[in-house]
């Protein structure tokens, strides 16, 4: 039986109610407000570049348009990636944790998750959860080059899983099982959007190692985390930003709890 703990918390793409989401300001501010943990979603470029973008297309976050898997990474660069964002915290009391930045000139605007590697090494003790975008375009070699990545830094093998700086996570079971053949030892997380006839009983298939349950799920099925545990999974829960689902989280034993404004959590986690 897995022993309730405090939440850590977990930046969802950065400070994203403060910083426009995926961008250096988001994770360095996210650290700022003392995130445990950063959150990251991961597609490929055209020319084989991992790069830190939720959705298939740039439409939404930039000033661009088109399929991440159609662009190259010079032209992603050529994007603002912070214009649409208002950039102000959601409550005045965020304001005395979100620190004026000023943007680098040189910062090319879309991050790779080259540079947010660069980051979290530079940041002992944080950990960074990587998600997996599917479907696409590329299939498989989405997590073939994210360990490829990984290995280059040294990050793709760790001694034991709890002592892994980064962790894998997608909505696709077969995304997980694809790390697992690369490496034994880096942890995984089976993102779940449903409890369907498979998943309620909290089993998971046997390359996921923690389960991934949105808060939406948690809130009409608050046992589920009791379930999982009796299977030795941990649970990672998103996005958690409302108080009472933050303290339904700490009360049910939750282990990492996603957030878009980290600094609130924390705030609300110590009262």
């Amino acid at each position: 039986m897995i022993r309730a703990v405090q939440p850590a918390v977990v930046a969802h793409r950065g400070a994203s109610a403060h910083r426009a989401e995926h961008t250096v300001a988001a994770y360095a501010l996210a650290l700022d407000q003392g995130a445990d943990a950063l959150e990251c979603d991961v597609r490929l470029t055209r020319d084989g570049h991992l790069v830190c973008v939720h959705d298939r297309t740039v439409d939404r976050t930039s000033t661009g348009r088109g399929a991440v898997s159609t662009l190259t990474l010079a032209r992603m660069a050529e994007l603002d990636y912070t214009r649409w964002h208002p950039g102000m915290p959601e409550h005045a009391d965020d304001l005395v944790h979100a620190p004026a930045w000023v943007p680098d000139e040189h910062d090319p605007g879309v991050l790779t998750l080259e540079s947010l590697l660069d980051l979290v090494v530079d940041h002992p003790g944080t950990r960074l959860f990587v998600e997996t975008k599917h479907p696409v375009r590329y299939g498989g070699l989405v997590e073939a080059k994210l360990v490829a990545l990984l290995r280059r830094y040294g990050l793709a093998s760790p001694r034991t899983k709890d002592d892994s700086r980064i962790v894998m996570m997608s909505f696709s079971a077969m995304a997980v099982r694809r790390v697992r053949q690369h490496s034994t030892t880096l942890p995984t997380v089976l993102l779940l959007d449903q409890l369907n006839a498979v998943r309620w009983d909290g089993t998971l298939p046997r390359s996921a190692d923690y389960a991934g349950p949105g808060i939406h799920l948690l809130r009409a099925d608050p046992d589920y985390v009791a379930r999982a545990a009796t299977f030795g999974h941990r649970i990672y829960t998103w996005t958690v930003d409302d108080p009472a689902d933050i303290d339904l989280c700490r009360r049910l034993g939750v282990t990492w709890m996603a957030t878009n404004s980290p600094a609130t959590a924390r705030g609300q986690l110590t009262r």
